[in-house]
């Protein structure tokens, strides 16, 4: 028999938060090592709980989630996530504009499989969370990437996103807040990414799951609220702000001219009924869950976890003498840069595997984030601050008599 090969889409398809070093790691703990995971953005292994209103709903109302249900998602469920993106100022949409999938993963394979054909190009950040860059190869298009600017806060370089649009740019993609640097994007530069869309005639796909996990009295601001004139279609959901990870709930809301995304939309419906409908278990708890605003607010204000342990983490990076950071605004990640002149770093995956093995802490190399350079990696900061402290000493430790050869 002949050899079964795969599918070309996947020679560019790569995933470092649980790739290779991920799975080191694994047998490292198999092996009975203690390795403290610093890799992926998983709240509820670090402690964080379920709210308990999440419980009552469940466990009043789980006959609902029996049944199929509509497949854009339950009423109630796009209701409530209508009248929070209402409330962040996206104007003009109905409950139809709603798409509730199985976390954004899901929606972010729907969104760009409706609109790119073989051959097209997509504009993505780098550092770029692979998801999005990982989709665009699955649909036979091609991630091009534009520069955050590490100079100026992690945000986007405008010029160099305009620098990049040819006759086959088909969208551009922002992540703000943004994984893995933890930028808030102003309003200013998306006033400017707006109007290149607008002026090239084409989409935005702005992901903002962690836009509830903003902290120093900062606000998060929808760029398709300041744009209501072009098609954006903005994702988001519940993994983050209420550490529901396992749930997989998310959304999409398509907003903009209608007549301009009708083709669109009807792509939209039929790879959304195709599929029949999203987990309507965990649709259950978001009219809950968009209600209390609290549970996210009360761990990024001074005192609150995420903001304590970005505090912790920053404070000790900012001694190492062989790194630099810029703070984090947002979310829970943080992306360091690594002096490589002076540790002689050519190889950053080799580096996160030294660091694995000499400190048995994991982390995800810049690479992992379509980060071109190798001197950067980033930090999930959800342990206890302590932890933190402790880790990223080590780290310091490790970095003091390392060089690569």
């Amino acid at each position: 028999m002949k050899e079964i090969l795969g599918s070309r889409k996947m020679d560019n398809v790569h995933s470092d938060i649980r790739g290779p070093l991920f799975i080191e790691a694994n047998e490292m703990q198999k092996c009975g090592l203690d390795v403290l995971k610093l890799n992926t953005g998983n709240p509820a292994s670090f402690g964080f709980k379920m709210a308990e209103g999440i419980h009552n709903v469940l466990k009043a109302q789980l006959e609902r989630a029996v049944g199929y249900c509509d497949f854009r998602g339950m009423p109630d469920a796009r209701e409530s996530i209508l009248a929070y993106h209402k409330s962040k100022g996206i104007q003009n949409i109905v409950e139809d504009d709603i798409y509730i999938g199985n976390g954004v993963s899901e929606v972010v394979s729907f969104a760009l499989q409706s609109l790119l054909d073989d051959g097209d190009e997509v504009l993505v950040p780098t550092p770029c969370y692979s998801l999005w860059s990982n989709s665009v190869y699955l649909c036979g298009a091609k991630p091009v990437y534009y520069v955050c600017d590490e100079r100026s806060e992690w945000n986007p370089d405008c010029k160099d996103i305009e620098s990049k649009i040819t006759s086959k740019t088909r969208a551009i993609v922002i992540i703000n807040p943004n994984n893995p640097t933890g930028a808030l994007y102003s309003d200013e530069i998306l006033l400017k990414i707006a109007d290149i869309a607008r002026k090239n005639n084409i989409l935005i796909f702005s992901d903002e799951i962690y836009d509830r996990l903003v902290m120093d009295g900062l606000s998060h601001t929808s760029i398709a609220a300041l744009a209501p004139d072009i098609p954006v279609v903005t994702m988001n959901g519940l993994s983050k702000s209420h550490c529901l990870c396992g749930f997989r709930c998310g959304w999409m809301i398509l907003s903009g001219p209608r007549a301009a995304t009708e083709e669109y939309r009807q792509n939209l419906v039929k790879l959304t009924s195709m599929r029949l409908c999203a987990n309507a278990l965990s649709q259950l708890i978001i009219p809950t869950a968009m209600a209390d605003m609290e549970t996210p607010a009360s761990m990024v204000r001074p005192g609150g976890r995420i903001y304590e342990q970005r505090e912790a983490t920053v404070s000790e990076l900012e001694k190492i003498d062989s790194i630099s950071v810029v703070k984090n605004k947002a979310a829970f990640y943080i992306f360091p840069k690594l002096d490589v002149k002076k540790l002689n770093i050519t190889d950053d995956r080799r580096f996160a595997r030294d660091l694995l093995h000499a400190t048995n802490i994991l982390i995800v190399p810049g690479s992992g984030f379509d980060w071109q350079e190798p001197d950067h990696f980033r930090i999930v900061m959800l342990p206890e601050p302590d932890i933190l402290r402790r880790a990223v000493y080590k780290m310091g430790e490790f970095l003091d008599g390392y060089r690569q050869k």
